[in-house]
């Protein structure tokens, strides 16, 4: 009976702090951590205690990937190289990378990578990058061809693979060993996965042999090549390492929810930034390859950038909202569709464009073919057209027809003469730069192509915002707030325009030499 009545009691102390709490004011706001709001972190009936027999089951799929290259030295390796001691070193025997006659030598290399099994017949999934040779990034005048693959498997037996398909664009490739019976793993669904949950990675980093690691989700949806069609990754903090691309990711019901690909690392090792292409992205293109179909996405035919805050502040936007339309190609949806330069992308398919859902990610996830209305800002004017999305160039064409451009940098080139002092004057006190009229013999002599029209900077005051970010003498302005720049009254008007609306800054569109034309953010004086 006594312990009876304790229970009772207890019950009725825990009813008596119930009806405490439920005193708050009918949708009153709490604190995030208040008493009783924070879910338990002790692991759910089910989950495991250890990682173990997961890790016991998922392992045998999981295997380590090694190339054969053959690597071409284009230029000598001779640490003299250049140096009063170059004959010296050659003298005695130091031929470096050339071979007789001064002839590229050709060597042979080996790389190690991850990758899974995911049928029992022996397709294999991995990063493209893992078996693919290619000129050497560090500028060691070297290029490289894989000559074989090797699969190894978690017993140790060894395979020959060859490729079945790859995917530059999303850094995957399906490889096929000639095997039967083998242990193999599924995709999950990424989409269910949340910033929190426990994943594990499996792969082989360095070269040890298998190894797991243990982390949470840190992050979804995370950009890190520049808001690109495929620019979505699952962050984790599960140590990753050079040798682990490739390699899956699972969650704690042993799906594959990512394929580890990248790091963060100013030191090369793991600092608990890694990253995983989601499940959702790479499973439809595992699929195509495997079936020996072409990764098909979808093209607007646009170049975009993001709007940063003085891009906002001078379209008078609101923060992560849209993108920006740099440049439109002829004869693609978009130039069909009537978008133009200057436009501000704000939905595609009634879906917001935002850094978690970029105008790229979104088109290309669209059906090639379909009607889609596009919602856009432009000159302060909202307004919808219909694009129909077209098919995705090759890369190789896209980096062709983009001529290698890049963003803006520091050079100095170009040697204008002196402008209107009074006009000079005028731009400089409100840009913080000076500039003068295009002529034909000035773009040449700043590498400008033919046709461009617009006012070259000829001088910028280093302490101006002009300065900050980025902008330099022999720098062609295009454009001020959509209004053409082709003389110096034109800034000028534009400039006046800009104040008179009480605008704080203004978007001016830039190009330097032959790289695309940017839109820049310049804040103007206030005084």
């Amino acid at each position: 009976m006594r312990y009876a009545y304790a229970i009772t009691a207890a019950m009725l102390a825990g009813g008596a702090t119930a009806t405490l709490v439920s005193n708050q004011p009918l949708g009153a706001q709490v604190a995030q951590n208040a008493p009783g709001t924070v879910p338990a972190i002790a692991p759910r009936p089910g989950a495991p205690m250890s990682f173990a027999d997961l890790t016991a089951k998922l392992q045998p799929a999981v295997v380590n990937i090694s190339t054969t290259q053959q690597v071409s030295v284009n230029r000598s390796a001779n640490p003299f190289a250049g140096s009063p001691f170059e004959d010296f070193f050659k003298q005695f025997g130091g031929q470096g990378g050339a071979g007789p006659n001064g002839r590229p030598q050709t060597r042979e290399a080996t790389s190690l990578g991850s990758g899974f099994l995911i049928s029992a017949d022996g397709y294999i999934v991995t990063n493209n990058h893992v078996i693919s040779g290619g000129r050497d990034a560090a500028g060691q005048g070297t290029t490289s061809v894989v000559s074989s693959i090797t699969v190894t498997l978690n017993d140790r037996k060894e395979y020959k693979a060859r490729v079945i398909g790859r995917d530059v664009n999303s850094d995957l490739a399906v490889l096929k060993i000639d095997a039967a019976n083998l242990p193999f793993v599924q995709f999950g669904d990424s989409t269910r996965t949340r910033v929190g949950d426990w994943v594990i990675a499996i792969g082989q980093p360095f070269g040890l042999g298998s190894t797991v690691t243990a982390g949470i989700v840190s992050a979804l949806h995370r950009g890190i090549n520049g808001g690109g069609a495929n620019d979505r990754y699952i962050q984790t903090d599960a140590s990753i390492n050079q040798g682990n691309s490739g390699g899956p990711m699972f969650d704690l019901n042993g799906n594959v929810i990512g394929i580890n690909t990248a790091i963060y690392s100013p030191t090369g090792g793991n600092v608990g930034i890694g990253f995983a292409i989601p499940a959702e992205e790479a499973k439809p293109v595992i699929d195509a390859l495997r079936g020996g179909n072409r990764v098909r996405r979808g093209y607007l035919g646009v170049g975009i950038q993001p709007i940063d805050d003085n891009i906002a502040e001078s379209l008078g936007l609101p923060k992560n909202v849209g993108e920006l339309i740099r440049t439109v190609e002829p004869g693609y949806a978009a130039a069909r569709a009537g978008i133009r330069q200057g436009d501000v992308v704000v939905k595609v398919n009634n879906v917001p464009v935002t850094p978690d859902s970029t105008l790229s990610y979104t088109v290309a996830n669209l059906p090639i073919g379909s009607r889609v209305p596009i919602e856009l800002i432009r000159e302060g004017k909202r307004m919808t057209v219909t694009a129909v999305i077209g098919e995705r160039p090759p890369e190789d064409q896209l980096a062709a027809a983009a001529g290698g451009g890049g963003g803006l940098d520091d050079d100095d080139d170009g040697d204008a003469p002196n402008a209107v002092p009074q006009a000079q004057q005028t731009t400089r006190a409100s840009l913080g730069l000076s500039v003068q009229t295009l002529t034909p013999q000035i773009a040449q002599s700043i590498g400008v192509p033919t046709g461009v029209k617009g006012v070259v900077i000829s001088a910028v005051d280093e302490s101006s915002n002009a300065a900050a970010q980025g902008l330099a003498r022999g720098d062609v302005i295009l454009s001020i707030n959509q209004r053409p720049t082709t003389t110096i009254q034109d800034v000028i008007a534009a400039v006046a325009a800009a104040k008179a609306a009480g605008r704080p800054s203004v978007l001016v569109l830039v190009q330097r030499k032959t790289n695309p034309p940017s839109y820049v953010g310049l804040e103007l004086a206030k005084k």
